[in-house]
């Protein structure tokens, strides 16, 4: 029988990273596979611990205590923890070595389950921060006051880590420890509170050589310390030749973002703030964007952005801003003039523009991935939205790269044009279609009726849809 180099059987399992089942899957083929894929799910398990899924995190912290010595699990026994078993053997493997990431937020909630005392959560920490593993990544709570930089062996715990996400009012000794271990980091992701700041921050921030990711979140949506967010865009501008990756969900205090020249991706989400100037984005120029998501940007301010960018756009993302029809013609001209190159795209359509979209699809020949919301506001002149016109420019027009379609609206497409639309789609790639409606009185009109979902698995049987779902978006009225 055929068998796979290690070397190269790991280089293949590793492409799965992110696929979870399938790996899952593999772990029973042979002793081989499951050494090579254990590491692989062991690199970030906090990843599996999203939500309240409490019997998940039992069952985590069930591996994580068969890993501590026979005196502290019987401590924790006497103690009468809730765990899942009462009697523990050696594990298999040794789980915690393989760990890349180490997420101080969930442990804090582990032992906030389990009954500890003091000794038991400086045998935990040790499991993870010692001198035999490697920490890529390390998340920082809200509060910590455990002296983690003195455990024996963090500094070289430490010294390969690439991320850190912290807030920035972190206790000054854990703050200064982290700056004099740490200086090997490229990302960083700051929680910037509303007071209590440490400026300690702009310490590590020039301690590290070349940050390319930059992660900026606002604890307090309309209300933020603008003497530090000054102090602190300011240090990060010395690394601005090197930032690829920014994301930011405050208004700027300086011109950070025109300072990042050789940016790669840009993500602004802007909360709160009625009275915002927008001169810091004029005349923008970022010549090497290739991804620009937004949310709550004025549509003007993103279309000189994009304008001012050369053919190298592949993704664009623009929600929550409603805007003219005017403004929608003209963002979406700047689009098809200007990103040649785009593969996916989330955008506002409104029905007079839809020749526009047309043109866009004609212009963007690589687009792959469309996101069409339709908001027919009377506030800004929306009319009723022509859906017979948008699926005939669709299946006139779409390129031939174009295979996942989203749609999002208040008022579903008639059953007639649904039907127009999938006929004459079959001569192309199997689609995958999604549709989202927002209704405000909890009517699902497309589950709700029979014959378009009947529609929808005859068009699966001939394999015009290779999948689809439905979703609505239910609010309540003031």
């Amino acid at each position: 029988m055929f068998h796979l180099n290690e070397d190269v059987l790991y280089l293949v399992l590793k492409e799965l990273e992110f696929d979870r089942k399938t790996l899952y899957l593999c772990l029973t083929v042979n002793k081989t596979w499951c050494e090579i894929i254990i590491p692989i799910l062991w690199k970030n398990p906090w990843k599996y611990l999203k939500g309240n899924q409490l019997k998940k995190k039992l069952l985590f912290i069930n591996i994580i205590i068969s890993h501590l010595s026979d005196a502290s699990r019987n401590n924790l026994k006497s103690l009468k923890v809730d765990i899942l078993t009462n009697s523990y053997t050696k594990p298999l493997f040794n789980y915690i070595s393989f760990c890349k990431y180490l997420n101080l937020r969930n442990l804090n909630e582990m032992f906030n389950i389990i009954n500890h005392n003091n000794d038991d959560k400086k045998e935990i920490y040790n499991l993870f921060i010692n001198e035999n593993t490697r920490l890529t990544h390390l998340y920082v709570p809200n509060q910590i006051d455990y002296p983690i930089h003195l455990i024996p062996g963090a500094n070289l715990c430490f010294s390969n880590l690439k991320f850190l996400s912290c807030n920035t009012s972190i206790n000054d000794n854990v703050l200064s420890g982290l700056t004099e271990m740490c200086k090997s980091i490229k990302e960083i992701e700051l929680v910037v509170k509303e007071d209590n700041n440490n400026y300690g921050i702009i310490k590590l921030i020039e301690a590290t050589k070349k940050l390319f990711n930059v992660r900026l979140l606002v604890d307090s949506y309309y209300k933020y310390d603008e003497l530090f967010c000054k102090v602190l865009e300011n240090s990060l501008i010395k690394h601005s030749n090197f930032i690829r990756h920014f994301y930011m969900t405050k208004q700027p205090v300086t011109k950070i973002i025109s300072s990042l020249v050789n940016l790669n991706r840009l993500e602004l989400k802007i909360y709160g703030g009625t009275n915002m100037t927008w001169n810091y984005l004029e005349n923008l120029s970022l010549p090497f964007l290739q991804i620009l998501k937004a949310q709550r940007i004025p549509v003007e301010v993103l279309t000189n952005i994009i304008k001012n960018t050369i053919n190298n756009l592949i993704k664009i993302k623009i929600e929550e801003v409603s805007h003219c029809e005017i403004h929608n013609k003209k963002i979406i001209q700047a689009i098809y003039r200007n990103c040649p190159n785009l593969k996916y795209l989330k955008l506002l359509f409104r029905n007079s523009n839809i020749l526009e979209l047309e043109n866009l699809l004609i212009n963007c020949q690589g687009l792959n991935r469309l996101y069409i919301i339709i908001d027919n506001s009377y506030y800004y002149g929306g009319d009723l939205f022509d859906w017979g016109y948008l699926f005939e420019v669709l299946t006139k027009s779409s390129p031939i790269s174009l295979f996942k379609i989203k749609l999002q609206f208040d008022e579903a497409p008639t059953l007639e044009s649904l039907k127009f639309f999938f006929d004459n789609w079959k001569d192309r790639h199997s689609l995958s279609l999604q549709t989202l409606q927002v209704n405000s009185d909890g009517v699902n009109l497309l589950n709700w009726d029979y014959r378009y979902l009947d529609l929808v698995d005859e068009c699966k049987t001939n394999g015009i849809i290779k999948k689809y779902k439905h979703d609505v978006w239910t609010f309540q009225g003031f």
